[in-house]
């Protein structure tokens, strides 16, 4: 599990830590019972490889990943070029194109992360075809001390979309800033996401703190 060297400090003091011992030994019993565990562990911490910590300035945390085979690659909502876009990324995009305008067909969120976009889930792995199944073995530990770690620094814009992410809103600080949706899977999307124009939002929010903006468009 490689990570870029400004996380490694950190990464390696959390998984030395007792709650990243349990979520080993889970992982390790649900490949033991025939379970296969997504992404391949290399891609666990691929978030961390591309958005280097002192370059964050947007997190975008969402629920766990994709949970088919061959579809998630370690960063949240994203999949490699030329696979097929799932329908959670098929709903960003549409938000994205209402909001800005901006069309998209690549599904490779690469080019976010290098811009400072962390694209985290608050759960780091999941069992093929069961969401939500990896929810309480300790990753929450894990992605809460990724937040403190970031908000070392002030004005973050933390986009929370669903509920497993908006459970991280108590513990991110007054001088960030928050923006909730409802998850943009086709089960919620018409609930909250859809309208809710976070790309606009968060651009006129960096201009105004004289950051760069992300340009979404970037592939």
């Amino acid at each position: 599990m490689s990570n870029h060297e400004t996380w490694k400090s950190f990464i390696n003091f959390e998984t030395k830590k007792p709650y990243f011992k349990k979520i080993k030994d889970h992982l390790i019993a649900d490949n033991a019972s025939g379970k296969i565990v997504l992404p391949e562990p290399k891609y666990f911490f691929r978030a961390f490889d591309l958005c280097e910590k002192n370059k964050v300035k947007v997190v975008i945390i969402g629920q766990d990943p994709y949970h088919t085979l061959g579809i998630p690659n370690g960063l949240a909502f994203s999949v490699n070029r030329n696979t097929k876009l799932p329908p959670s990324l098929v709903n960003i995009f549409k938000e994205l194109e209402a909001d800005l305008g901006i069309t998209k067909s690549c599904g490779d969120l690469t080019a976010w992360s290098k811009q400072g976009v962390l694209l985290m889930n608050t759960s780091l792995s999941v069992c093929a075809g069961l969401p939500a199944s990896h929810s309480n073995i300790g990753w929450e530990n894990f992605t809460n001390a990724v937040i403190d770690e970031i908000q070392k620094k002030k004005n973050i814009i933390f986009l929370l979309w669903g509920k497993h992410a908006q459970k991280k809103k108590d513990i991110i600080h007054k001088d960030n800033f928050i923006l909730e949706a409802a998850h943009p899977s086709p089960l919620s999307a018409n609930s909250g996401f859809f309208g809710c124009a976070h790309f606009s939002k968060t651009n006129n929010l960096l201009v105004s703190l004289d950051l760069d903006p992300i340009d979404w468009q970037l592939e």
